[in-house]
């Protein structure tokens, strides 16, 4: 009966979608119901970028506030939606633009690196964002003596260790991947020693020692589609799971730990992305002054990329 539910509100969402003209995004994190629904699976940036290449008059972000934020910064012109006004990032509200601010006076005004993984005020306090994939390209182009790297201190950690630069880091980090622990990759290792191990570069240093490579979600997928391995330990959100297997169904990919579950991340529905397409809101907005500033630092991401 659940299948059936199923089939019936995606065929409700795929109805409403072209008649509102929309477009769905989805996070590799989202439920698997979700992903397949999306015209675009993918990492946050990715997916805004994406969005905004297409005609659609209306997106919808399945994923967290951040991330629909940064669809706002990228497609002024189109409503953006997040299904459930609840989803948001734990991270991300560990820095405020306010503490930015101080933050920047008291380093005598460091260049600031901010993680896309942040809100769009701190973006426009920001002078480049980066990416979990681009951070060290970016940190490593950046002209600077003094640079703050907002706001996850393991991803700053990570890209100081790669980079040979010294960071000021910001005690801000990712509840999910935390629950990522030395332990889990040592019992993975035992369980399954043909297995590769992957880890996001959100974990912990020490759990990033112990894996063979540190990757971004979009990495993950490359890396599982290219690689000659049949067993792939994964460190990062267990969501991604279902992507992987879907895509690479001749390979078995296990998760590090099944506690690695963000919580905000599954409180979208079918139901609520039905709901939203119906109501047109949620609705996330971003004040034109603010979203001027983070798309400039932004596009200086994307500059450095080219």
């Amino acid at each position: 009966m659940a299948q059936n539910k199923n089939d019936v509100l995606k065929a409700e969402i795929l109805a409403l979608k072209q008649q509102r003209n929309a477009v769905i995004l989805a996070h590799n994190y989202q439920r698997g119901e979700v992903q397949d629904i999306a015209d675009f699976v993918g990492d946050s940036l990715d997916l805004s970028q994406n969005a905004a290449k297409t005609d659609a008059d209306v997106i919808v972000f399945c994923g967290v506030h951040f991330m629909a934020e940064t669809a706002v910064i990228l497609s002024p012109k189109k409503v953006v939606l997040l299904p459930d006004a609840n989803a948001g990032c734990p991270m991300a509200d560990m820095i405020t633009a306010e503490r930015l601010i101080e933050r920047k006076n008291e380093l005598n005004n460091a260049r600031v690196v901010c993680y896309v993984n942040s809100s769009a005020a701190v973006k426009a306090e920001s002078d480049v964002c980066c990416t979990s994939a681009n951070g060290v390209k970016v940190v490593r182009i950046l002209d600077s003596d003094e640079i703050l790297f907002v706001p996850d201190e393991n991803l700053g950690k990570f890209v100081s260790l790669k980079t040979g630069k010294r960071l000021h880091l910001w005690t801000g980090f990712c509840p999910t991947h935390m629950k990522i622990k030395e332990q889990h990759i040592i019992d993975a290792r035992q369980q399954y020693p043909d297995a590769k191990v992957i880890v996001h570069p959100e974990c912990r240093p020490e759990v990033i020692a112990l894996a063979d490579q540190a990757l971004s979600t979009s990495g993950m997928c490359t890396f599982a589609r290219e690689t000659e391995a049949r067993e792939v330990v994964i460190g990062t959100e267990v969501g991604i799971l279902y992507r992987l297997r879907k895509e690479n169904p001749q390979k078995r990919f296990i998760a590090a730990t099944e506690e690695a579950i963000c919580p905000t991340m599954k409180l979208i529905t079918l139901e609520k992305i039905l709901r939203t397409l119906q109501r047109m809101e949620p609705r996330v907005q971003v004040p034109e002054i603010a979203r001027l500033r983070a798309y400039a630092a932004v596009d200086r991401m994307i500059e450095i990329g080219r």
